[in-house]
């Protein structure tokens, strides 16, 4: 029965770790958005390319505010494959770390329960 209990723990824990991924994965996918943010702030250079108050040569309108640099902008399909591709390697590393810790401390009983006397 032991055995059983013990397995069934561990088994629920692998189960988790490619919930956990999966997981990660997902949020990363409906927030690419801001991994869009994230790239354009270290690629854009700052640069103000259209005054505010002037006209804006792509749109032929005056612009209310400064158009600053968007620095590289994804498509929607490179945008899509690069936050799947980050959400699989932070899930990776999160499902790592927790499902380590909870196999380490099952291991932990399971040995302290080996050494503790049989109660009678």
């Amino acid at each position: 029965m032991k055995f059983f209990i013990i397995n069934s723990f561990r088994f629920l824990v692998y189960n988790a770790y490619f919930g956990i991924i999966a997981l990660y994965t997902f949020g990363a996918f409906l927030e690419r958005a801001q991994i869009q943010a994230v790239i354009s702030q270290f690629t854009s250079s700052g640069k103000v390319l259209v005054e505010r108050g002037a006209v804006d040569p792509g749109t032929g309108l005056v612009a209310m505010d400064p158009i600053v640099d968007p620095g590289t902008v994804l498509a929607a399909p490179a945008l899509s494959a690069l936050s799947i591709i980050i959400g699989l390697i932070v899930g990776w590393v999160a499902a790592t770390l927790i499902c380590g810790v909870l196999v380490t401390l099952l291991d932990i009983r399971d040995d302290i329960n080996d050494r503790l006397p049989r109660a009678k």
